[in-house]
């Protein structure tokens, strides 16, 4: 099964691919798409379509995983938002891809086994989890990479859920996890 995650905005989007086969996980691609500032909106929206069909087009995934719209203070920023995330839905819906939402939190739990983990606490189980420690940087790609496992974690094949309930071990915040996973701690 392969995934796309896409974290949207409106200056930097997210994305990453993730393929989970017998042997377990593996990112196929990840990045940021820079969108140019001084580009209107719109301009800025396509860029962000057309990029991320080129990565569909070659990358092959069968489901798209979406973070969902937070609250924000500030409604223009909110709105901007929301246009991108449009594109990207009727996107998955030209490339005939199933599309899943996510909040934050959700991919949080998921990836940490703690819904109120920190940005860091979620790309460092990431890129534990994916196997490629020191080689993301971004917190944008790991928000993505993050959200192609909480949907392979969520509703993947059997196989696929088996990690999640293996990763919390009924640990209920950080600390508790660091105790059972010491290893996974970097010093």
């Amino acid at each position: 099964m392969v995934v796309l995650g896409v974290d949207p905005g409106s200056l930097k989007t997210g994305y990453g691919v993730v393929r989970q086969d017998s042997s377990g996980f593996s990112v196929l691609t990840c990045g940021v798409i820079r969108l140019h500032s001084g580009k209107s909106h719109a301009e800025r929206i396509g860029q962000i379509y057309r990029e991320l069909e080129e990565i569909i087009n070659s990358t092959k995934p069968r489901r798209v995983a979406l973070e969902t719209v937070f609250l924000s203070k500030n409604a223009q920023s909110a709105l901007k938002l929301g246009q991108v995330r449009g594109a990207v839905i009727a996107l998955s819906m030209n490339t005939d891809l199933e599309l899943h939402e996510y909040a934050p939190r959700e991919v949080k739990s998921a990836v940490t086994g703690r819904g109120s983990a920190s940005k860091e606490q979620v790309a460092f189980m990431v890129t534990r989890m994916l196997q490629v420690t020191g080689h993301i940087t971004s917190y944008d790609v790991t928000d993505a990479l993050g959200l192609a496992l909480c949907d392979l974690l969520r509703i993947g094949n059997r196989a696929a859920q088996e990690p999640a309930q293996g990763i919390s071990r009924g640990n209920k915040n950080w600390t508790g996890f660091v105790r059972a996973f010491p290893e996974m701690v970097v010093r």
